[in-house]
């Protein structure tokens, strides 16, 4: 009995709650996430725990008709991080979405040779725009993250891959560059990739992924100036198909009819969040050139675009502020304006979509009562450019925590 308390109390003294985070790392002026922040080495134990929640009330309402809301435990995602030693760290998430989904987000492993190199690889987080690897509920405004990051970058967008990472602190630069399998474009005879949200049923989340061919991504962060960070990230690669598999190289049939279930794709994105005092803005541009669409749409029946383009702008300012209160209560009022269009180019016979062009407009409060608990309510009006559809009203409201 005595050797079964002492070997709880040992397991006990390596276990540690990750019970406050940090936004942002003082040295540097990189915002943090879960992961960065235990590979940045705010965490004195081997085993880091953690998780972060959202749990939304959406209210649609319409002139003429009644709308019922939507109740939901939108995400729960129970984070773990594990200390090999002082450079090597495992880092894992495992998400629970609306209850009854269960998935991985991210697991893999970071070796760390200096601050300048740092050796990655496993299921890991596309490096493109903000939200798709800062999307804790605390870290952005909104009940729902914008619609840029669902429908042109699909997040949250996770593949199996590996590369190097870094910070170079005297230029100010932070670098990830990675190789990954790509977006599962053709399946069983049936084309995942569509008009109305293009990549996003091609993620392949680490579940039993196969790769036809690597795709590429970088990105390049920018934190020399106070309260700014900018970020340019590239994405460049090809979906995958299941039809190269047992593929006879020599029949020439055979590879034209393959290379028709595949997408070219070159996506850059630019992003910039800047913060001084009570005032906050941040904004986001992405375009994707996606080529062999035609072909792809021929064989698959789809309506995939050629080019994706979207930005959005967001301006907020914490009401709070002025008042300086010392328990770090935080009020923001703040507006995003997004402007998004999966249909921006379409080749071949296929007609662009005016549905697929579209414009929401969000504004509301994030009332940070404690530091990692957040109360969110927000406006939210959708257009688009399809002249027979009426915009779309919606408010929202959510509690979101992160520790």
């Amino acid at each position: 009995m005595k050797a079964s308390w002492l070997l709880i109390i040992s397991c006990c003294w390596g276990l540690t709650l990750q019970a406050q985070v940090n936004n942002v790392d003082t040295l540097t002026n990189q915002p943090l996430n879960s992961a960065s922040n235990i590979i940045a080495g705010n965490s004195s134990k081997n085993i880091t725990l953690g998780a972060y929640a959202e749990m939304d009330y959406n209210q649609p309402f319409a002139k003429d008709v009644h709308r019922t809301g939507n109740l939901d435990v939108h995400r729960l995602v129970l984070f773990m991080g594990y200390q090999f030693s002082q450079n090597t760290h495992f880092v894992t998430e495992i998400e629970f979405e609306h209850i009854k989904e269960v998935y991985v987000e991210q697991a893999f492993i970071n070796h760390r040779i200096n601050n300048a190199l740092s050796f990655r690889g496993g299921l890991m987080l596309v490096p493109m725009g903000i939200i798709n690897e800062y999307h804790e509920p605390t870290t952005y405004n909104g009940v729902e993250r914008p619609n840029l990051d669902g429908k042109i970058i699909p997040s949250t967008w996770r593949e199996l891959g590996l590369g190097v990472t870094g910070t170079l602190p005297a230029a100010s630069l932070r670098y990830q560059a990675y190789l990954f399998n790509g977006f599962n474009g053709y399946d069983q005879g049936v084309g995942m990739l569509r008009g109305n949200d293009a990549l996003r049923a091609g993620r392949q989340k680490g579940a039993e992924s196969y790769m036809s061919s690597p795709n590429f991504s970088a990105k390049i962060d920018h934190f020399g100036v106070l309260g700014l960070k900018i970020g340019l990230a590239g994405y460049f690669g090809k979906s995958q198909s299941t039809l190269f598999e047992q593929l006879d190289k020599n029949n020439s049939l055979l590879r034209a009819h393959a290379d028709s279930s595949v997408v070219g794709i070159s996506m850059v994105g630019l992003d910039a969040r800047y913060q001084k005092g009570g005032f906050q803005a941040r904004g986001q541009l992405v375009n994707a050139q996606l080529n062999n669409t035609d072909q792809y749409n021929g064989l698959t029946g789809r309506d995939l675009g050629a080019q994706l383009f979207g930005y959005y702008l967001e301006v907020g300012y914490d009401l709070l502020r002025p008042f300086e209160l010392k328990s770090k209560q935080r009020l923001v009022l703040f507006s995003r304006y997004e402007k998004y269009n999966t249909h921006k180019v379409m080749l071949g016979e296929g007609m662009t979509n005016a549905a697929f062009d579209r414009t929401d407009i969000t504004t509301g409060f994030s009332y940070h009562i404690a530091y990692g608990a957040v109360i969110k309510l927000d406006y939210q009006r959708f257009q688009n450019a399809d002249q027979n559809n009426m915009d779309q009203h919606q408010i929202n409201t959510g509690l979101g925590i992160w520790f």
